[in-house]
């Protein structure tokens, strides 16, 4: 495998990461009606760039599932449900502050992934996957703006309320 399939097939995952993130707490802060509308359109936009990952990908010998993952991690469910029978219920604010700094973290560095996907396309000459790349990496940036600005809205009061 070259090393662009290898930047490619990295990105594919973590952009199915990143949706499956945005949908695990689209579903864990339903009562926030921004967090839950919002975070499953942008979960959507990450499964769109999987689908477009895998059909870039065919030029690179990859064949990748151009359907992003539905599920959301059942594991991470069953732990929550677990902590809960347990007796270990987290104030809603300090949950919603770490899911919006895991992803700030994974959007952080799905982006990344798309700025040395397209250096790579550019010193390729390679016009199919430098288009991709200027389609998917802004939407990808505006998550990363979102998950930024949600935490700055809430961090304060999440930190210093009881």
């Amino acid at each position: 495998m070259n090393k662009v399939a290898m930047v490619i097939e990295e990105l594919h995952r973590s952009e199915n990461d990143l949706a499956s993130e945005l949908l695990q707490i689209s579903d864990r802060h339903k009562v926030d009606h921004e967090i839950y509308y919002l975070g499953r359109d942008l979960a959507r936009w990450s499964q769109q760039h999987v689908t477009e990952l895998a059909h870039v990908g065919r030029d690179y010998d990859l064949d990748m599932d151009a359907e992003p993952d539905k599920d959301p991690n059942i594991l991470a469910q069953l732990r929550q449900k677990g902590s809960e029978l347990l007796g270990r219920h987290h104030a809603p604010s300090l949950l919603l502050l770490r899911d919006l700094r895991e992803i700030h973290r994974k959007a952080a560095g799905v982006s990344l992934d798309w700025e040395i996907l397209a250096q790579s396309a550019q010193a390729l000459n390679d016009r199919e996957l430098l288009a991709a790349t200027k389609r998917c990496h802004p939407q990808t940036l505006r998550q990363l703006r979102w998950a930024n600005a949600k935490l700055k809205e809430i961090a304060a009061q999440a930190i210093v309320t009881a």
